[in-house]
């Protein structure tokens, strides 16, 4: 069965990918489900251990950057009891 989200990504990689799955005879969610499906289908230990195929290269738009937010310890607290209420 299959279900909907929103993901949001620069323009130029929207239009890039869908050029590509175009190119692929495939739709760009189906695109995304199979890449989505190769990444968790393995055990990484992180993002920069996993193998990037050349074809995601080909639609990336450069290096990639993983930015995680870290928020101290009573931000955390406090948006957790709020999201408790």
């Amino acid at each position: 069965m299959d279900a909907k989200i929103t993901l949001s990504f620069d323009e130029r990689v929207i239009k890039k990918a869908k050029q590509y799955a175009e190119k692929q005879n495939i739709s760009l969610s189906r695109l995304m489900e199979m890449l989505l499906d190769k990444i968790t289908a393995n055990n990484y230990k992180n993002l920069e251990e996993m193998p990037i195929a050349d074809w995601v290269n080909e639609i990336s738009e450069g290096r990639s950057e993983y930015l995680i937010k870290q928020k101290k310890r009573a931000v955390l607290k406090k948006d957790f009891f709020e999201k408790r209420k």
